[in-house]
């Protein structure tokens, strides 16, 4: 019998969209229990948009398909790997088109917070019900973090506590009017690439801009980004007139600031 990972390339190969049908979103199994992703795949399969291409059953095997499968979204069991959070980040930075789903046996804030660092647009507990799963992976896919109530909770709480260690040596905030539009890009979803022909810049530029966004709102990624922006309003009042701005490629006299 093929391993998992051969089956794996097997699968892939297997599927090839005839011309003018959708591929769909094409989703990695990567779980050590046989009996889940069969039960994965049985949920996934009554859907027209999502197809299973195939499985992995251990981290070696998961981060050997990273690259060089075409891979849209990834299911990866927590306990795959002794620190799942550094594994989500080896997967990404392997395959740089995937998104990962990090499935946990229980609800684990601390591991939640983590893994949402590293770069997973969603943690789930095995015990989600088959319709918020299918749901997850469509807006994982389309680029959209999917938490739950109890997720979103601990990810607002930790976002809140950290704002308010802050918010006396940060009492006001300038964006200029770039910056302003890239973080509205990035609370969109876009990535970099894309961000870049929405400015009409480079990758390397809008990373740039990135650098200096964290440092001037005491962030450290895209995730805490996000929330500083749903917290604070940050572009609620100004995208508008920074878009503007870009238009005809000026800058206004004054920064643009956020609220506090």
């Amino acid at each position: 019998m093929a391993s998992p990972g051969l089956k794996l390339a097997e699968e892939q190969a297997a599927f090839v969209p005839q011309a003018g049908e959708e591929s769909g979103i094409r989703v990695l199994l990567a779980d050590q229990q046989a009996i889940f992703r069969a039960g994965l795949r049985k949920i996934f399969a009554v859907e027209d948009d999502i197809r299973v291409v195939g499985q992995a059953e251990s981290l070696e095997q998961t981060l050997g398909s990273a690259g060089k499968f075409a891979v849209d979204v990834v299911v990866f069991e927590a306990a795959l790997a002794p620190e799942p959070a550094e594994a989500v980040t080896e997967f990404l930075r392997k395959s740089r088109d995937s998104r990962v789903i990090v499935v946990t046996e229980q609800p684990n804030q601390e591991l939640t917070l983590e893994c949402l660092r590293r770069g997973a647009h969603s943690v789930i507990s095995r015990e989600i019900e088959p319709d918020s799963l299918v749901e997850c992976v469509r807006k994982v896919a389309n680029g959209d973090a999917w938490l739950d109530q109890q997720g979103t909770a601990w990810v607002l709480n930790a976002y809140r506590n950290n704002a308010t260690r802050q918010s006396g040596a940060r009492p006001k905030v300038q964006l200029t009017p770039k910056e302003s539009v890239i973080v509205a890009c990035v609370t969109q979803g876009m990535k970099n690439k894309e961000i870049a022909l929405r400015v009409g810049t480079t990758e390397q530029v809008v990373k740039n801009y990135l650098r200096k966004v964290y440092d001037k709102l005491g962030v450290s990624d895209r995730l805490e980004l996000a929330l500083y922006c749903l917290h604070h309003e940050l572009l609620k009042k100004y995208t508008t007139e920074a878009e503007a701005a870009l238009l005809h490629q000026t800058e206004p006299s004054q920064p643009l600031r956020a609220k506090m």
